[in-house]
């Protein structure tokens, strides 16, 4: 049991990054910060967009955990971090809402997303996008093309924080690979591969040589 949690654990980590047809069920997106215009009003006294403003923004899709652990992907020339590894054009364009730029907490953008994957593909979003660094938000899936046209569900969005160019870093999952992922993470006696105590069924039967086994067993 303890080989086959060993091996649940490593589908877990790599089921979901890359499926067996190639597409990418995970990816990050590191923001450009030289592809952020923001309209010039409604203001915040401290200049920060507020409620109404429009904003059109680029950056780049990498693969999933590229970004982590706080890492940038983007130079400050705006050119991407890790050319070799880049996916594609991620555009967001959209409203701010609520508080708006000084938001800490909660919805703060409205928006539309177009990934557009070197491959040719497509997916685009809309909804949603909330201020909260590290917390999970459900996304719809309005469109998407190529080997992503039979996606089921929406695509959820964490963003990771703010590079030191005030760009945002976040990741992406499908919502059906999350739900895969647990479904098969809560399949598993341990998901550290360490096995709760448990009870097993005794049969009566000797184990042992074949010939080992009384006559009266037969």
């Amino acid at each position: 049991m303890l080989k086959t949690s060993l091996s649940a654990l490593a589908l877990i980590a790599s089921a979901g990054l890359v499926a067996a047809d190639g597409k990418h069920m995970a990816f990050d997106v590191a923001e450009d910060h030289t592809r952020i215009f923001m309209a010039a009003t409604p203001l915040h006294d401290n200049g920060m967009p507020a409620h109404g403003n429009a904003f059109l923004s680029q950056g780049y899709i990498y693969p999933a955990g590229t970004l982590s652990d706080g890492v940038s992907g983007v130079l400050k020339d705006g050119s991407p971090a890790f050319p070799d590894t880049v996916l594609g054009t991620w555009t967001c364009d959209g409203y701010f809402v609520g508080d708006a730029g000084n938001a800490t907490t909660g919805v703060w953008v409205i928006s539309r997303q177009v990934f557009a994957f070197d491959s040719g593909d497509q997916i685009i979003t809309q909804g949603t996008e909330i201020a909260d660094i590290g917390k999970e938000n459900l996304r719809p899936i309005t469109g998407a093309t190529g080997e992503y046209a039979d996606i089921d569900g929406g695509l959820v969005q964490t963003t990771l924080g703010f590079n030191d160019f005030m760009a945002i870093s976040a990741t992406f999952v499908f919502e059906a690979a999350q739900d895969d992922h647990a479904q098969l993470w809560n399949m598993q006696p341990d998901a550290a591969g360490l096995e709760d105590n448990h009870l097993e069924w005794d049969s009566g039967a000797r184990v042992g040589p074949i010939d080992d086994l009384p006559s009266s067993f037969f």
